[in-house]
């Protein structure tokens, strides 16, 4: 397994080259745009962050203590606002009491210990915590979705039944924990996801097209 990943990231990176992500000028806008973009565009969370960064408003206590009526009419673009409101009041609750409102501190925790904790935060699933951890915070936790799913059984890596941790520890025990590699090998899988592994599949042009070889 070791030997096909490194098999895949490497046909994705000559495919596609750097994808550059995540987009955001702080730790904290990007694990905002972590818990917005859940089942949304990314344009639709890039407007939203823009116009609070124009305003002043992109602060942890500045959003914390606005109304949720409030910061849930700055969010209508990115759809399910309301939720999102609460989602993103309940991370900055949990980002005062346990850090300060300071990322660096929360950048210092171990990964064993911080993961857990944004877990137990209301409405932050495993790929949001896991987005946090590896864009924002530069912790090496492998972030895993669908397209990655969706890619790795369609050929033939992974059985149908997987769960999402056992999929991020696929990847975790099979790589070197690095960040600059774990955030380059998920942002080239959602590439490919996007452009070829849609869930009606454009294989003739896909750069994994009779990938892998039979061995």
């Amino acid at each position: 397994m070791r030997e096909l990943l490194q098999e895949l990231y490497d046909k994705l990176w000559q495919a596609f080259g750097p994808q550059g992500w995540w987009p955001g000028d702080s730790p904290l806008e990007v694990a905002l745009g972590a818990i917005l973009t859940q089942n949304t565009n990314w344009r639709n969370v890039a407007r939203v962050l823009k116009e609070l960064k124009e305003e002043g408003a992109l602060s942890a206590r500045i959003l914390r203590e606005m109304p949720t009526a409030e910061l849930a009419r700055r969010l209508r673009p990115v759809g399910y606002y309301q939720v999102k409101a609460e989602r993103v009041k309940n991370f900055l609750t949990f980002f005062a009491q346990r850090y300060q409102d300071s990322m660096a501190a929360m950048a210092r925790q171990d990964l064993e210990v911080l993961r857990p904790e944004l877990l137990s935060v209301k409405g932050i699933g495993p790929e949001t915590a896991d987005s946090i951890l590896l864009y924002a915070l530069h912790q090496p936790s492998f972030v895993v979705d669908a397209y990655t799913f969706r890619i790795l059984n369609r050929h033939q890596l992974v059985p149908e039944a997987m769960s999402y941790e056992e999929l991020r520890q696929l990847f975790m025990e099979h790589l070197p924990a690095e960040v600059p590699l774990y955030q380059e090998f998920h942002a080239l899988l959602v590439r490919l996801g996007k452009e070829f592994c849609r869930p009606r599949p454009r294989c003739d042009r896909c750069p994994l097209l009779h990938w892998p070889e039979p061995r």
